[in-house]
């Protein structure tokens, strides 16, 4: 913790000429060694520059410089740490001043450098470090470089991340002295378009943990989302039945917070075909590896489940198994029809994958005719290659509209707190209209462990019921909006209150309920 300066002012200087930034970090250095200010971090991109710094020199240089200044390439003599290095817009430059209580450089270097590696890992990303040479490399090819000063403990200069900047630059230069020295970026690495606006923000997150700003905000969920107790004993009885009849619940393998309310109530979402996720989304707990071929006999496993708990309404969904040929979904039909031999008059709402957009395989299960169809969008499409590196955000509208054109109710869920705007919640929520989404669900992400994406912020309850007010304007049939919906949450509830709605109204357009207060209590 820091009792002094809890409070990290943040500053993004946008696209600034390295000297106007230099500038400005002595004028604040010289401020916090005053106790005129607190810490700060300043977020920056420059235009295209060659800095070098305390051990470099123009022999670092590949060309003359008369020939960098033609080409409008600034050279700057630096009183940073390291030799020399590049700077153009597209990377992201890190200034932190903030003073060192425990005037430890060496930590403070390395825990600079973990920032940038936890931002690559939330990327899907492997990165390493070289003894004796600071920076971060994916594989043999560097994609950050560190140079530091401190002056009487307060620090300034900092580290740059290559995000999406044109590399060419770097031929120009020895980089970092180390001639022959291959230079990446996340752009290149992961070989999509990359957004310099969502890398920034997590790579705030990261800083403000690594150096124990937001310590307790960090560690505490707020209260709303706290869940009341419930019965063990029910818990516990339905968790054995599952066991028995080997049949694998998203509830448990999603680690899904409402999962103490179902099983005591004797519900959960059936997961088909085994318990391994072929993809690596970074929002998920399901577990990730090689899975087993499909059980045959998992469909008639679930319809006896369904009929001995008298289920009304079931909701059937899987891991996404890219290495079946229909994408597994021949067991959703064969899942479907199952139930409806055992159980004739029990709903089914199924929540189904994309099947990698293979159409054919879309129409053989809408053909099935589950009474909802129900595939998440899960958040905005600027997002999809952060959080859903293997989906693709146009390819998940095209499977809600396949639905639709069957006919189907269609449904849909979001994540909110991964670091959206609200511009592009709205967004979303328009491309689902115009994709056939009938209902659409709104939920808080959760964390599900250190190793996934954190939380970029809690969204407040208030927000979820203008959010759910919203949806229902722009012409969703139904909307259950709050901290803790689910996607299949409560799923009868949400599914009986349209139907008792049409029945009293005589209309399918219209959703006169509040499912995020009248069927999630939120």
């Amino acid at each position: 913790m820091r009792p002094d300066f809890a409070e990290l002012e943040v500053i993004d200087l946008g696209v600034m000429e390295y000297s106007r930034a230099l500038s400005l970090q002595r004028d604040i250095v010289r401020q916090r060694i005053e106790g005129k200010t607190g810490d700060h971090l300043l977020l920056a991109e420059h235009p295209p520059v060659i800095t070098i710094g305390r051990t470099g020199s123009t022999r670092d240089l590949v060309l003359p410089e008369e020939w960098l200044l033609r080409e409008n390439i600034t050279i700057f003599q630096s009183d940073r740490g390291g030799k020399v290095t590049f700077h153009s817009p597209g990377q992201l430059v890190a200034y932190p001043i903030i003073s060192l209580r425990n005037k430890d450089t060496h930590w403070y270097v390395n825990a600079l450098l973990n920032v940038v590696a936890d931002v690559l890992r939330e990327y899907g990303l492997k990165p390493v470090f070289k003894e004796g040479s600071p920076g971060v490399w994916i594989e043999k090819r560097k994609i950050a470089s560190i140079g530091i000063a401190v002056k009487k403990w307060v620090t300034f200069h900092g580290i740059a991340l290559n995000v999406n900047t044109e590399l060419s630059g770097f031929d120009f230069i020895i980089p970092c002295g180390m001639r022959g020295q291959e230079i990446t970026s996340m752009e290149k690495e992961l070989d999509s378009p990359q957004d310099l606006v969502h890398v920034k923000e997590r790579f705030i997150h990261h800083f403000k943990r690594a150096f124990g700003f937001d310590e307790l905000g960090a560690n505490m969920h707020p209260k709303w989302l706290t869940l009341p107790p419930h019965s063990l004993e029910r818990f516990e009885r339905m968790k054995g039945f599952l066991q028995e009849m080997c049949i694998e619940t998203v509830c448990q393998s999603a680690h899904c917070p409402n999962i103490g309310e179902c099983y005591s109530k004797g519900i959960a979402t059936f997961m088909i075909l085994g318990r391994h996720c072929t993809r690596s989304c970074r929002f998920c707990a399901v577990e990730k590896g090689t899975p087993s071929p499909p059980d045959s006999d998992e469909p008639r496993r679930v319809a006896r489940a369904v009929k001995e708990r008298c289920l009304k309404y079931s909701v059937i969904t899987s891991v996404t198994r890219d290495d079946l040929q229909d994408g597994g979904a021949s067991l959703f039909i064969n899942t479907i029809n199952e139930i409806r031999t055992l159980c004739p008059e029990t709903l089914i709402e199924i929540l189904v994958p994309d099947f990698q957009g293979m159409q054919e395989v879309i129409n053989r299960v809408c053909q099935a005719m589950p009474d909802m169809f129900n595939h998440n969008i899960e958040t905005v499409a600027r997002l999809y290659p952060f959080v859903r590196p293997q989906a693709k955000y146009e390819r998940s509208l095209r499977v809600l509209a396949t639905a639709m054109s069957h006919g189907l109710p269609v449904k849909s869920g979001m994540m909110l707190g991964l670091g959206e705007s609200r511009d592009e919640v709205k967004r979303t929520l328009d491309d689902l209209l115009k994709a056939g989404c009938d209902f659409v669900t709104l939920g808080q992400y959760l964390a599900p462990s250190k190793q996934h994406i954190p939380v970029a912020r809690y969204v407040l309850p208030e927000e979820f019921e203008e959010w759910r007010r919203t949806a229902m304007t722009m012409g969703f049939r139904g909307v259950a909006s709050g901290p803790l919906v689910r996607s299949s949450y409560r799923a009868e509830e949400f599914f009986r209150s349209w139907d008792r709605a049409i029945q009293r109204d005589g209309s399918k357009n219209t959703c006169n309920t509040s499912p995020s207060e009248h069927l999630y209590g939120l």
